[in-house]
């Protein structure tokens, strides 16, 4: 019988060493752009079959850092990510455990741990570009979107560089904002929106105020176990890493001027201004203009880029550099999202 010949036994070999394989992260992932999207987001996908994106992303997470600290979004597609349990994995090896949805303001449900659907608002309704939670004194520095399942029709998810829509604000309105900040007035349990139950999500009115009272925020509780809360907070924000200032704000989200005509003049038919579902002003509580308010939306709409989403995409985005929002759909659709590195005021 013919040996097999070993390194051990065979003399011929005894010179060779094995060597460590180092794949580089070019060997395994290339970056591009979307046709005509030359800015964000950029594109990170896998040169070859079988790439394992969360062990990929463990290995390059300081690469990734830097990438997005530098373009605000980037979209990883074509690593064939499935299921809520790969995506969380994904988030994990990058960011650590994502946090949980508190002091809410949109419909979502719960997936697993921080995974939820990225909102559960009636598919023929758009949602204005905003930055996730820019009403709270903690907000995450990062979001993961994944794409379960996309839409027949829409369902997009623009995105917009908060940068270039602070540099389109004419000065005069850039400064008003930065002498009176923005105040954000919210009526719970009135029949349209999120119960306090279910926004700050307890039954006990001391648990509310003991919230309201640790980030900045006035209440008041109206008959029938009904709340009105108001907070005060800066337009823009200076982000911690790149140190440039940001326009970060729910200003034209939640003004009344923004909503869908045919919302609009349902509430405020049934509403007196002040206990409509919710609202923005000045900080001084003096009502915005509406040219303000259109010039606002404008800067928005004028820089936001979207894109057809694809079943195992993930959307990563700094929250500070970068809005989003999201396009009406057709069909069934499935988006989840991750909430993740949490940092408040203080930090920025």
């Amino acid at each position: 019988m013919k040996s097999q010949l070993t390194q051990a036994n065979d003399p011929r070999l005894s010179g060779i060493r094995r060597k460590p394989v180092s794949l580089s992260k070019e060997s395994l992932v290339k970056t591009e752009h979307l046709d005509g999207m030359p800015a964000i987001p950029v594109v990170l996908k896998p040169v070859m079959d079988d790439v394992n994106l969360a062990a990929w992303a463990a290995d390059n997470r300081e690469w990734i850092e830097t990438l997005l600290s530098k373009a605000g979004a980037i979209l990883m597609r074509g690593f064939g990510v499935k299921g809520a349990i790969e995506f969380e994995r994904v988030v994990e090896a990058l960011s650590g455990a994502p946090i949980q949805y508190d002091e809410r303001t949109s419909p979502r449900s719960q997936v697993r741990g921080g995974i939820y659907t990225s909102t559960d608002h009636p598919a023929d309704q758009s949602i204005f570009p905003h930055n996730e939670h820019s009403y709270a004194m903690t907000f995450p520095s990062k979001l993961f979107f994944f794409c379960s399942r996309p839409a027949r029709a829409g369902g997009e998810t623009p995105i917009a560089d908060t940068r270039k829509v602070f540099e389109r604000l004419q000065p005069e309105i850039k400064q008003r904002f930065l002498e009176k900040n923005w105040m954000f007035v919210r009526n719970y349990g009135e029949g349209f929106g999120l119960s306090w139950e279910v926004a700050f999500q307890t039954r006990s009115r001391f648990e509310v105020e003991e919230f309201c009272g640790n980030n900045r925020i006035e209440f008041e509780w109206k008959s029938g176990g009904r709340l009105r809360t108001r907070q005060v907070r800066p337009a823009t924000i200076v982000h911690p890493k790149i140190g440039e200032t940001l326009w970060f704000n729910h200003i034209t989200f939640f003004h009344i001027s923004t909503l869908e005509p045919a919302v609009r003049d349902s509430l405020l038919a049934e509403f007196r201004e002040e206990d409509l579902p919710n609202n923005t002003y000045y900080g001084d509580g003096s009502p915005i203009e509406q040219w303000v308010m259109e010039e606002l939306r404008g800067a928005y709409l004028n820089e936001q880029v979207s894109f057809p989403w694809r079943t195992g995409d993930i959307l990563l985005i700094d929250n500070l550099m970068t809005s989003h929002g999201r396009a009406p759909f057709e069909g069934e659709r499935e988006t989840l999202v991750a909430m993740t590195d949490p940092i408040t005021r203080t930090d920025c």
